[in-house]
Parts: C-alpha cells; sequence; structure tokens
C-alpha cells in the first residue's frame, strides 16, 4: 500500500507531529509514530521537594490532552521506519544510553486480515525502579481501546521470543525515567506470515546453516552499524545481514524482503564500496563470508561493451571548448561510457534541466545503474545527486519512486571523480528509454555510466521462433535505419529543459535515434540421438575385439610353425645314402666317429618309441589306430 511521511507544523515552534499518511484506501498500513518527552528534571530537585504522585498526575493530564491535540514536545524516538508490512523502531539515541524523562510511543497498522509480530534485536532499559518508570509497553489495539499484552523492562533482557497482536493494530510506548544507564532497545516487525524474521541485528555468525533465507524488516540502513566487503566477492562474517543486503541490491531499505544467503571460507581483504547508499568500509581476514542468491538479471547492458551504439546515447547539451594549446574538446553523450579510457560526457549548462538518455531499443528489465566521474585527475567533475526517469516512447516520462512513497527519489551519486557508485532500482524498471538527470554536481556536470539488467518478456507472450524465416526477395528488403540528426556548427546543442518537482511528466524534446535493427540466432542446432550415441560406443569395442582374436591366430599360427621346425624329421647320413660317394665308387672311407655315435644313439631312440616287429601287411593306418 502506497503512503508517505509528513511533517506538520503546530502552533508553538516547538510542537510538530510525524505522521504516515495513507494515499490508497483508508484501511491501507497506516504507521504512526509519536514522541512525547517530558521537560528534564533538574538534578537538584528531590523526591520532597516534587511529589511522586502529583509528578505522574500531571504526566497523565499531559498525555491525554496530547492524545486530543494529536502534537508533542520535542523528539523521543530514535531510528524508526514504519513499512506497510514490516519496520524497524529503535528508542533515542540507541545504541547510547537513552536519555532522562522521555515519552515515545509507535502506533502501527498492518492491512485488514493481518496480525503483528514483534521481534527484539536489542533490550537494556534500567529496572532499578521495578518497571515503574523505565520500562516499555505494548499493546493490542490503538487509542483507549487498546489493551496490553506486555510490560518490559531489565538490563541486557534476553527476548528471544517474539510478541504477536490479536489485530492488525499494535502500540508500542517507551518511557524513560530517571536512570543511571541503559541503551534502550532495536525491534523490528512484520506481518504475521512472514515466519522467519530477523532484526537488523542479526550477523552470519548467529546462523549454523550454510544455506538459509530469511526475512529482513525494512529500515535496517543503521546510521550507527558498519559492513565490510561488496559484491560478487562476499561480505565480512561480522556484517549485519540485512544491511549487506540493501548495499548488494537484493532488499529494499524501504519495503523490507526475502534474502537467500549462502555461507563460504572466508578471504584476507575485504573492499570497500559505496552502493545504494550504504558505504561498506575495508575488512580484514575472517573465518567465513557470506554471499547472497541473486536472480541474476544484473549484467550489464552495453555502455561499457559498446552494444549500445553511439547514435543509441544523447544528451541535453554539450561541452566543447578550445584549450590553451589550441586543441579542441568535445565531451559528447557516446563519451559516456563507464571505464572507457578518456573524458566523459559533460554537460554546457550546469543547471538542474541537464540530462543524459539511453536508448535501449526495446522494452528491458533494468535492475541497476553504476555512475563515475570524469576520471581525470585534471578535471574534479562529477556528479552527486540525481533523479531517474523512464519511457517506452521517448515523449512521456515518469520519475522513478519507491513504493509508497510520493516524492521522487533522489539517488545519491559519486563523492570523487574516480570511484564507482552503484545504485539498484527495486522494483526494477521496465523501459526502453532512461534518463539521468542531475541535481547536485560538482564544479561541472560530468559522468560516464553503465545500467545493469536483463532482457525482458512479458508474461503471456509466445516464444520466438528459433529456426530461420523463409528468405525474402531483394525488393522486400527495406533500410529501417533513419540517420541520426548532426547539428552545424559547433554551439552547444539545447533542447527544451525539463520542469522538475512539477508532475511525473518531465516535457522534453527528444532527438531521432538510430534504430539498430535486431539481430536473432538463426542457427538450428542439430539433434543428436541417442542411437548416434550408441553407435559412437560400440564401434571401438568390436574393433578392439576383432585386433585381439587376430592377434591370437597371428601368434598361435607361429608358435605351431616354430615346434614344427624344432622337431623336424629323421635324415640318414650323407654316407648312407644311395648315392653316397663310398659306395658310389666302392670305397672303403669310414664315417666320422661322431657321427657313428650320433647315428647309434637316434637308433636305439627310434627303437625304443617305435615297434620293430610289424606284419608286412600292416599299415599306417592300422598303426595310427593302435
Amino acid at each position: 500500500m502506497a503512503s508517505r511521511a509528513v511533517v506538520r507544523a503546530g502552533h508553538s515552534p516547538h510542537r510538530f507531529l510525524v505522521r504516515a499518511a495513507a494515499a490508497a484506501p483508508a484501511r491501507a498500513a497506516i504507521p504512526l509514530s509519536r514522541s512525547y518527552p517530558l521537560p528534564p528534571r533538574s538534578n537538584s530537585s528531590s523526591p520532597s521537594s516534587f511529589p511522586m504522585p502529583l509528578f505522574l498526575l500531571l504526566l497523565l493530564i499531559l498525555l491525554l490532552l496530547l492524545e486530543d491535540a494529536g502534537a508533542q514536545q520535542g523528539d523521543g524516538c530514535g531510528h524508526t521506519v514504519l513499512g506497510p508490512e514490516s519496520g524497524t523502531l529503535t528508542s533515542i539515541n540507541y545504541p547510547q544510553t537513552y536519555p532522562n524523562s522521555t515519552v515515545c510511543e509507535w502506533e502501527i497498522r498492518v492491512k485488514m486480515g493481518e496480525r503483528v509480530r514483534i521481534k527484539f534485536g536489542d533490550f537494556d532499559i534500567e529496572d532499578s525502579d521495578s518497571c515503574h518508570f523505565n520500562y516499555l509497553r505494548i499493546y493490542n489495539g490503538i487509542g483507549v481501546s487498546r489493551t496490553e499484552i506486555g510490560k518490559y523492562c531489565g538490563l541486557g533482557l534476553q527476548m528471544n521470543h517474539s510478541i504477536e497482536s490479536k489485530s492488525n493494530e499494535i502500540t508500542v510506548l517507551f518511557m524513560s525515567g530517571i536512570h543511571v544507564s541503559g541503551r534502550g532497545f532495536l525491534a523490528s516487525y512484520s506481518v504475521i506470515d512472514k515466519q522467519d524474521l530477523i532484526t537488523c541485528l542479526d550477523t552470519a555468525s548467529s546462523f549454523l546453516e550454510p544455506e538459509f533465507s530469511k526475512y529482513c524488516p525494512a529500515g535496517c540502513l543503521l546510521p550507527f552499524a558498519e559492513i565490510s566487503g561488496t559484491i560478487p566477492h562476499g561480505y565480512r562474517d561480522s556484517s549485519p545481514l540485512c544491511m549487506a543486503g540493501v548495499h548488494a541490491g537484493v532488499v529494499s531499505n524501504i519495503l523490507g524482503g526475502r534474502i537467500s544467503v549462502v555461507i563460504s571460507k572466508g578471504i584476507p581483504y575485504y573492499e570497500s564500496s559505496l552502493a545504494n547508499n550504504v558505504t561498506s568500509v575495508v575488512g580484514h581476514l575472517s573465518t567465513s563470508l557470506f554471499t547472497f542468491k541473486t536472480s541474476g538479471c544484473y549484467g550489464t547492458l552495453g555502455m561499457e561493451s559498446g552494444v549500445i551504439a553511439d547514435a543509441q546515447i544523447t544528451a541535453s547539451s554539450v561541452l566543447e571548448w578550445t584549450d590553451h594549446t589550441g586543441q579542441e574538446n568535445s565531451w559528447k553523450p557516446e563519451k559516456a561510457r563507464l571505464k572507457k579510457p578518456g573524458p566523459p560526457w559533460a554537460a554546457f549548462a550546469t543547471d538542474e534541466y541537464q540530462w543524459l538518455q539511453i536508448d535501449l531499443n526495446k522494452e528491458k528489465k533494468i535492475t541497476g545503474i553504476v555512475t563515475t566521474g570524469s576520471t581525470m585527475v585534471e578535471h574534479n567533475y562529477y556528479v552527486s545527486a540525481y533523479r531517474i526517469l523512464y519511457s517506452d516512447d521517448g515523449q512521456r516520462w515518469t520519475v522513478y519512486r519507491e513504493p509508497g512513497v510520493e516524492q521522487d527519489k533522489i539517488f545519491q551519486g559519486n563523492k570523487d571523480y574516480h570511484q564507482d557508485v552503484r545504485n539498484n532500482f527495486l522494483p526494477p524498471i521496465i523501459a526502453r528509454f532512461i534518463r539521468v538527470n542531475p541535481t547536485q554536481w560538482q564544479q561541472k556536470i560530468a559522468m560516464k555510466v553503465e545500467l545493469l539488467g536483463c532482457q525482458f518478456i512479458p508474461k503471456g507472450r509466445p516464444p520466438k521462433l528459433t529456426q530461420p524465416p523463409p528468405p525474402r526477395s531483394s525488393s522486400d528488403l527495406k533500410n529501417t535505419t533513419a540517420p541520426p540528426k548532426i547539428a552545424k556548427g559547433r554551439a552547444p546543442k539545447f533542447t527544451q529543459p525539463l520542469q522538475p518537482r512539477s508532475s511525473n511528466e518531465f516535457p522534453a524534446h527528444t532527438e531521432q535515434t538510430t534504430a539498430t535493427p535486431e539481430i536473432k540466432n538463426t542457427t538450428i542446432t542439430p539433434n543428436v540421438t541417442k542411437d548416434v550415441a550408441l553407435a559412437a560406443v560400440l564401434v571401438p569395442v568390436l574393433v578392439m575385439v576383432l585386433t585381439t582374436l587376430i592377434l591370437i591366430l597371428v601368434c598361435a599360427w607361429h608358435w605351431r610353425n616354430r615346434k614344427k621346425k624344432a622337431e623336424g624329421t629323421y635324415d640318414l647320413p650323407y654316407w648312407d645314402r644311395a648315392g653316397s660317394p663310398g659306395k658310389e665308387h666302392g670305397t672303403n672311407e669310414a664315417p666320422p666317429t661322431g657321427r657313428i655315435r650320433e647315428r647309434s644313439k637316434r637308433q636305439r631312440r627310434r627303437q625304443s618309441t617305435c615297434p620293430t616287429n610289424l606284419p608286412e601287411s600292416s599299415s599306417l593306418e592300422s598303426i595310427l589306430a593302435e
């Protein structure tokens, strides 16, 4: 539900009322913050000089009168953010000692049918007077019909359990009397269905799981808390989870929201950076760190890479001059590319009517922006605050506002000329055109930017076909690219100025930009079937089996031939052969003695293995049969 904070002055300069008035139906979430500080009591006064019953009576009358009048004196409440579904509230001066004689009351409403859950992150209220003058009271309901839930006090009181209301309205009343010590309290609330609500003080070391999801309340951008680290490297485990979530851009400080955390091993050094109005400080070695799971829609959209063409970047004016060496300088809009060497874009005029415009050629989901200054040490120029406007047609513009807030969102820009500063859009912007409208700057309006986001596909739109379209004849092809208009001369280029703070629309002349044709991926990916994969496995296996069989057969054949060769057949020596020289010529030449001995051995071996007395009719077949 949309709501806004309104400050109304009373008849006295010391009287004021802080209310949250609804801009939607009357039953919307309407948080109310009231404070009733009492006049400070002199330290020299004693109970005998100022009776306690009379003091209580005067206090009661004062509260009734202020309730009727709807006003109070001074400020008795601390850090307070009351959102439609969650919020955070602290006692005054928290975490320092709260002052004497202070009354602060918060009235919280959520949607009809919902209930409120309150959880304390810290509770330290002095109880030396047994909760008579220093205490915290919580009531069901608002006004005279409210009923008390409980009254609490105590130094270092462990309020581990949450407190739940019986309706959609709850009242928190903090009162302080004379005391010595006590930090006060810090509490967070949410609707009842946020079962995993945590407070702004919880750190990663409070949980043992390596991955978990929790609900962060609104208002965790605490002025006294400190974080170390940045995305994507991670945050030191001592950093408050919800404040780190605001810095990372995954949760809104105005609305709160859910975070998904992953714990991993720590690193030796944590960088410092500025993002979403939160400055992380340098941190040193820790045992663990945590990062956040995101939707993944945080990529760059093309300023640095050049996907966004020069003609898609325009501006209200361009700074041009000739330096002392006679060199002409022109800081054109296309120079406003983050991390690109050289000068930035700079406006000729220095007023709140200047702007830098980026045409994305089609609607995209834009989740953030990164800016830097001139990046040139000799030119200390940068934009320290700016608005964001967006449009679908480049003519009708809408100023970005946070949900439930009726004032334009002013983003914190750079603090120097060279450091990058990131701001996220929660919820994201869906648009084609983006304008950056500087509201504060150092010397001159100069900047480089990069947009973060991803492609946007509306729900219900059918997906685009990846199959290429049928070929067309050359007569059907038309050039749809419109050439950009180039101003003549060297005079700076101006357009009709913006009218800030008048309405949601900023009338401004929009120059024609080059429409780059949309490039589609027409490559058809071949279908790989299971049969092809099966064949790719079986073919090598079969080849290996056949090769093995062939090798076995070759080895067996080779071994068999070697065996036959080794055994051989019995052959008569040359002197017993028919054609031997001794018998042929009738010589009585005796055979060599060694050979005769070898012959005798062979004959004896044959006679012992082969039968000698065989019938004449025996044949080779009968011998083999035996």
